[in-house]
């Protein structure tokens, strides 16, 4: 078959210069056009999800969920922090002082981690590997053991729940913290420490025969292995415990009573209510070694821990007995104990500096400290 000459040129010199020119502007036309619609697909894209987080944060205030400004957006804490800044000068209870209350002060918010749940309970029974770590040598010498089959048969025994709320802005819950210190002698704080909708107490801690100046409720006890002791119904037992072995014992307490020994004597059978037996964190634990004590001593002492336990679930936290007494000696209010003082030197503890956290929590407008005599 011929082909013309005609044809043969055509065919080589491709399309027109006048198709290449109209191909152009509808390409550019197209991608305009696109560009347009990606603009305004993004931009509604990002309305929708802004309008959607503040309608749901509406919708969660007027369902009763005081603390729905504190959902926390990203794992840290301080974009909790950010959200808060918000709320500077809202009331988080119906106390006349509020723990809770943000912006009363910076140094408090800036350590303050409201998302650190105070209690060891089935929802948060993993420990992070930099806590576990810290908590197995607090006493080293003892074997740790695996802690979920630990902890999974001691739930078995005791709730493993979480009893206490959040933030409610419609809530007065105030709470004595009792300490040991003899500067409570001749105080005469008992009813006023009555009064209180939480009375917590440590380790030995006795009432009868000290009511006048100590109180004669109790609604929590802390204590560890070596220092318990039978409580009465309807208080709630919290144990501090310092390894794996003291799960162990609790658990071995409240049921067949096969621990009598730990670095000492230990009580064979606890007699306790176990609906109200509660264990705590060690992540708590450590985030006050890490954010409050810094670090000060080997680890944070017991006044501490529930100090600071009583400033994440109550309203209102005032102190007794804590110290020295009027004269500078550190004593117990139900002994006298010339050696009382010697923790101060061991470097376990660090009693000045934690005397000086409580000065600034005072300061703070955080707690109220009532200093005896």
């Amino acid at each position: 078959m011929r082909i013309s000459n005609k044809n043969l040129l055509s065919t080589a010199k491709g399309p027109s210069p006048k198709c290449n020119i109209v191909t152009m502007k509808c390409s550019l036309r197209v991608f305009i056009l696109f560009l347009v619609l990606l603009v305004a697909f993004l931009t509604s894209l990002f309305f929708t999800y802004t309008l959607t987080g503040v309608t749901n944060m509406a919708y969660l205030e007027t369902q009763g969920v005081e603390d729905a400004h504190r959902v926390k957006l990203v794992p840290s804490y301080l974009g909790m922090q950010k959200l808060s800044k918000d709320l500077v000068g809202q009331k988080t209870c119906a106390c006349d002082r509020c723990v809770g209350d943000p912006g009363v002060s910076q140094w408090f918010d800036e350590h303050f981690d409201q998302d650190i749940l105070p209690l060891w309970t089935k929802a948060n029974m993993k420990l992070d590997p930099d806590v576990y770590n810290w908590w197995v040598m607090l006493q080293p010498q003892f074997k740790p053991h695996n802690l979920k089959d630990v902890l999974s048969k001691l739930f078995l025994i005791v709730p493993g729940e979480n009893p206490y709320s959040s933030w409610n802005r419609s809530r007065c819950r105030r709470c004595a913290v009792v300490g040991n210190s003899g500067n409570l002698h001749q105080s005469h704080y008992g009813a006023d420490i009555n009064s209180h909708d939480f009375i917590m107490r440590m380790n030995q801690a006795p009432t009868i025969g000290f009511e006048t100046d100590v109180g004669s409720r109790t609604t929590h006890h802390f204590m560890y292995p070596e220092s318990a002791k039978n409580l009465p119904a309807n208080i709630s037992f919290v144990l501090v415990p310092f390894k794996t072995l003291d799960l162990l014992w609790i658990t071995s307490a409240l049921s067949m009573g096969e621990i009598r020994f730990t670095y000492a004597p230990v009580k064979q059978f606890l007699r306790v209510d176990k609906d109200k037996v509660q264990i705590y964190n060690p992540a708590f634990f450590k985030y006050i070694h890490d954010n409050w004590t810094e670090h000060h001593g080997r680890y944070p002492s017991t006044g501490m821990l529930v100090l600071f336990f009583a400033l994440h679930i109550c309203d209102e936290v005032n102190v007794y007995g804590f110290g020295a007494d009027s004269r500078g000696n550190w004593h117990h209010y139900w002994e006298n104990n010339r050696y009382a003082g010697e923790f101060r030197k061991t470097g376990v503890h660090d009693a000045d500096f934690e005397a000086k956290l409580i000065n600034s929590l005072a300061e703070a407008g955080k707690i109220r400290v009532f200093r005896g005599n």
